[in-house]
């Protein structure tokens, strides 16, 4: 098995391991063929029943769109309404995982055996984690959520904090700070602890049974300690076949958020109108330009462009930063961080609360998007981290990632709720978020209250653009990887395939309904998925107990 790793691109272990014994080869089960110039290497039946399911999909939502909406729009909240408690309890369940982990002896087993030594720098595998897993949400909710939280008028405070806000919009002092400290904590609940638990899960799951082990980089192979040579068979396909769906579902929602985003910053500096016509036509832009990434490989494409995106983002972060009041926004920073600390084990408890439109229409949202993406960005995280402590590899993933993305809220959303304080009547983003609810012109609606709006506008447009491509190429490797029954060099238009209907699909859920249909793809392939996150954590302590410690 470890021969056959090494010729798949996958080096075998550096120094003792506990390479399990087993006769499966990886790509047995696969069908190699060619159709005209262009050859195939695909998993049978991972790919024939996924790739088929897909079109059948994109093929449904566009031809009965009305039909597809309705079925969307009821989706959603039948699912949210009734597994809220499910997706919180899983959550809480990971967290508390990984921080087992990082404290007990076993953090100290290193991913590659004893001897192996990391694949990438800090700066390369930190810029190509958050490019891959957070960028498009980033700058999506990075304005709206805090915003939304501190003056929703629609009911949904967390855990009823008082709003600032009279009925005709007039400022109540008394309640800004509380109100402020609130947003930032229910804020900080989604895109700290919770969501880097489940990526880091998925993505050591899949390290210690591919570098460790032997096994196949897929996701059946975390399931060997509990199924055996069974995850061969049609326990595995089942398997596997969820994450693609789970993965791909996950990654369209992303898409469509950025092209509505993308298309808003345009109508917003350019004049080009808002509409779906135009997302589609970015979809397509910018889905050919994630083919040319594709092409271009890990190194030359996703790597590349996730470092000059981390570069930009970085000096549109610290631009927002002095230009809104670095003293104002960072101690309101540090205040955000002591708030999420108090407020995250009620934000956690999903049981006697009144808050159920912060809890099922966005804790219980962000959860299964997570879930769903955590295949992508598991299995991506799981390729560049290589040669780290199991130790070492959880406090980067858990903890580092998450006091960034902290900071990016409280720098983008403090900069927002700054503007609505000083000026509730004239404020942009008081009436782009709290007034009209209109989620995608958030950002450029904070950034117009700032210096140089045109051109930060532009900026973080491009950002959307380069996150959206690097979240297309390096998702169409990771589908590739499953579908190719581990490989990780199948030919290149297997990725092209996925690439490609990675943007069909989201131009498929944009016709059917937009964002409602987005999001209730995402939970009902979450939903499922949450189970096998669950049954992973089993499998890497079966695999960690067997492993040589330092």
């Amino acid at each position: 098995m470890t021969d056959a790793n090494a010729d798949q691109g996958i080096p075998p272990p550096e120094g003792a391991a506990n390479v399990i014994d087993t006769d499966y080869e990886i790509g047995q089960d696969n069908i190699e063929t060619s159709v005209g110039p262009i050859g195939l290497d695909i998993h049978n039946p991972v790919f024939l029943i996924s790739g088929l399911s897909i079109v059948a999909f994109v093929a449904y939502a566009l031809l009965a769109p009305g039909q597809a909406e309705e079925f969307f729009g009821w989706l959603r909240p039948a699912l949210t309404s009734n597994f809220d408690w499910f997706f919180l309890w899983s959550a809480n369940i990971f967290v508390l995982f990984c921080l087992f982990l990082i404290v007990s002896p076993w953090g100290s087993v290193r991913l590659g055996g004893r001897d192996a030594t990391p694949d990438y720098g800090y700066a390369g595998w930190f810029a190509m984690l958050f490019a891959a897993g957070m960028g498009i949400g980033l700058m999506f909710f990075g304005v709206l959520e805090p915003v939304y939280y501190f003056g929703t008028p629609w009911g949904d405070e967390p855990l009823g904090v008082v709003r600032p806000f009279t009925e005709d919009g007039a400022l109540i002092e008394e309640n800004v700070a509380e109100a402020r400290r609130m947003a930032l904590a229910a804020t900080s609940y989604h895109w700290a602890l919770h969501p880097w638990a489940i990526y880091a899960v998925v993505a050591l799951a899949l390290a210690l049974f591919t570098y460790n082990k032997g096994l196949p980089l897929t996701i059946r192979s975390a399931f060997y300690p509990i199924f055996g040579e069974r995850v061969w068979g049609w326990t595995g396909h089942v398997i596997d076949i969820l994450a693609v769906f789970a993965t791909l579902f996950g990654l369209a929602t992303s898409l469509g958020f950025g092209a509505q985003q993308a298309n808003a910053g345009l109508e917003y500096v350019y004049g080009v109108p808002m509409s779906v016509t135009v997302q589609v036509v970015l979809i397509v832009a910018i889905t050919a330009v994630a083919l040319i990434s594709v092409l271009r490989g890990l190194d030359g494409g996703v790597k590349l462009l996730s470092e000059i995106n981390m570069v930009i983002a970085l000096l549109l972060l610290l631009f927002v930063l002095v230009a809104a009041g670095a003293g104002t926004i960072l101690t309101e920073f540090g205040r955000g961080i002591v708030a999420y600390f108090q407020e995250v084990i009620p934000l956690s408890n999903p049981h006697g609360r009144e808050d159920t439109g912060y809890m099922q229409g966005w804790t219980a949202f962000y959860w299964a998007w997570w879930i769903s993406w955590s295949p992508f960005v598991g299995m991506f995280i799981a390729r560049v981290s290589r040669g780290r402590t199991v130790r070492e590899f959880l406090i980067c993933v858990l903890i580092i990632p998450s006091f960034v993305c902290l900071l990016w809220m409280a720098v983008f959303g403090g900069a927002a709720i700054e503007q609505l304080i000083a000026d509730p009547a004239g404020s942009a983003v008081k009436a782009q978020v709290i007034d009209s609810y209109n989620p995608p012109l958030s950002l450029f609606a904070m950034l117009e209250g700032l210096p140089f709006a045109a051109i930060t506008s532009t900026i973080g447009i491009v950002l959307v653009i380069v996150f959206f491509v690097t979240s297309s190429d390096s998702g169409s490797l990771v589908i590739d990887t499953i579908t190719a029954g581990g490989k990780v060099d199948a030919p290149l238009p297997q990725r092209v395939f996925w690439c490609t209907f990675e943007g069909l699909v989201a131009i498929a859920l944009l016709i059917g309904g937009g964002l409602a249909s987005l999001q209730a793809m995402v939970i009902s392939t979450g939903l499922p998925f949450t189970v096998i996150l669950l049954a992973i954590c089993v499998a890497i302590v079966k695999g960690l107990m067997s492993e040589p410690r330092k």
